[in-house]
């Protein structure tokens, strides 16, 4: 029964992401960079050269199609493992729709059963690991997001699967530091000051692959590099939670002595070597951008090899671009409007005629992608991160503090670029911890164990109520996630805030 619940949530989450995948056929948003992009990688290596997107797009769409690629090495700003990913679909099913969101899709199905999972080890229950997969399967931000090819899922893939591996690895180094404690007379283990200063965790494998994964995530995107931080900083605290708890007199020092290594020197050059590695293409190829703007040139570090010079110049000018990209957008929004879902970003839309393209209305109709998280959801999520604030500052739970933790990460960096260009569906790298935060606010709804069968009752009702009002509202806002027609009222009514037109 375990596995039973989040595979069927799953398979829930993968019937409506894999719903029509392939609509609308356009390149949709940035599609028009990431798939060309993805194409490039999987013939040349690295990115190359395409005609301006008003050519190159409709050749591509066209039947017969038309591939207008140039292997001149390209400026990207972004590095190039989301695009390996998105590459790997159009490798099994070619340069088109499905195929350049094929890859989106299965890891916004798979982030759902890892949520489930995650989910249950995380509060030591089936069923609220399960509701925390069932809120992201009809977050309304992460489906549209999983059906198309953009960088932030793939990004909140990785770091879903590294925060994952870092709660395997914490719940295994204390459960060793347990086994080495002494036992009473009574058959029960004591804390022990020795034992809490000295003993040892062994092997930490699963602190590697949390490495490995938030190499992968600032790979796909550079604000995984952020996520790293955080999540470095949340292991020490882990660790020395664990020291203090096995009874060391001064578990910030045997944190130093004992678990530094493994917390910062295992995450961080993993990472490191991991995001390196990335560039092999780059590497190996002749023509990539910048590949040989090294090669003859002296100076300080002339005793770097020149492809790691070429690649740190790069590096440097992608960083330039990215931080003075200031150019104006109708639909950028500053991040602290994003929680409260105060400008959504439209993706795609279309006004077909009366009597065409599916409008069966005497007006016209509104075809739309919009990259809308599921209202009641994130509005609820906003109370559940107050009531986790409480949990962790005056409760000391440590859950409540690792979700809070993931969500800054995702969140708080960007307000260090509020005068760039930025979206709020980059915010999609911290909704699964939204779920989890309302998650736990609707367990404790619920009532703790020992409440009496009244008051278990009525917040299981009314627990029920909410999460069954967030499942409605998402199947009304579902034509606006997917690209359906619907009557222009139908739209318009829809668009319950000014902001979101």
């Amino acid at each position: 029964m375990d596995w039973v619940g989040p595979v069927l949530v799953a398979v829930l989450a993968g019937a409506v992401r894999f719903w029509h995948l392939g609509r609308p056929r356009a390149l949709v948003f940035d599609e028009t960079y990431y798939a060309k992009d993805a194409w490039s990688l999987l013939r040349l290596g690295y990115e190359g050269t395409w005609p301006d997107r008003k050519i190159a797009d409709p050749q591509i769409l066209a039947h017969p199609r038309t591939i207008p690629l140039s292997d001149t090495g390209a400026f990207v700003a972004h590095p190039p493992t989301g695009k390996w990913v998105i590459a790997l679909g159009e490798w099994m099913f070619g340069l088109d729709p499905f195929g350049w969101r094929f890859m989106t899709a299965a890891l916004g199905t798979l982030s759902v059963l890892m949520l489930c999972r995650i989910g249950r080890r995380l509060f030591r229950s089936t069923p609220l690991g399960c509701l925390a997969g069932a809120l992201l399967a009809v977050d309304g931000l992460h489906l549209v997001m999983s059906r198309n090819a953009l960088l932030d899922l793939v990004v909140m893939f990785f770091v879903l699967t590294a925060f994952g591996c870092l709660l395997i690895d914490r719940d295994h180094a204390r459960a060793r530091l347990a086994a080495a404690l002494p036992v009473g007379a009574d058959g029960r283990a004591r804390p022990d000051a020795r034992t809490g200063d000295h003993a040892g965790t062994g092997a930490r494998p699963w602190r590697l692959a949390a490495g490995l994964f938030l190499g992968l995530a600032a790979s796909t995107k550079w604000n995984g590099l952020y996520v790293l931080a955080f999540f470095v900083i949340l292991t020490v605290l882990w660790d020395v939670g664990a020291r203090r708890v096995a009874g060391a007199g001064r578990p910030y020092r045997a944190v130093l002595r004992k678990d530094l290594g493994w917390s910062v020197l295992s995450l961080v050059p993993v990472a490191a070597t991991t995001y390196l590695a990335t560039w092999t293409g780059w590497f190996l190829s002749d023509k990539g951008y910048g590949r040989h703007w090294a090669d003859g040139r002296g100076g300080t570090y002339s005793w770097v090899p020149a492809p790691l010079r070429s690649w740190w110049h790069y590096e440097y000018g992608v960083y330039q671009f990215n931080v003075g990209l200031h150019s104006p957008h109708a639909y950028e929004s500053n991040p602290w409007s994003w929680l409260v879902l105060g400008r959504p970003v439209l993706f795609h839309y279309e006004s077909p005629k009366s009597g065409r393209d599916g409008c069966h209305t005497a007006v016209d109709c509104s075809q739309t992608v919009l990259a809308l998280g599921t209202p009641l959801l994130w509005w609820s999520a906003c109370c559940a991160l107050v009531y986790l604030l409480y949990r962790w500052a005056l409760r000391r739970d440590w859950r409540a503090g690792a979700i809070l933790c993931a969500v800054g990460a995702g969140l708080l960096p960007w307000f260090l670029y509020q005068d760039r260009t930025i979206f709020s569906f980059y915010a999609v790298v911290f909704v699964p911890y939204l779920c989890l935060a309302v998650t736990m606010m609707l367990g404790a709804l619920s009532g703790p164990p020992g409440a009496d069968r009244g008051r278990r009752t009525v917040g299981a009702v009314a627990a029920g109520v909410l999460v069954l009002l967030i499942a409605w509202n998402f199947v009304y806002f579902f034509p606006l996630y997917t690209g359906q027609t619907i009557p222009y009222a139908d739209w318009h009514s829809r668009m319950w805030l000014d902001t979101w037109i």
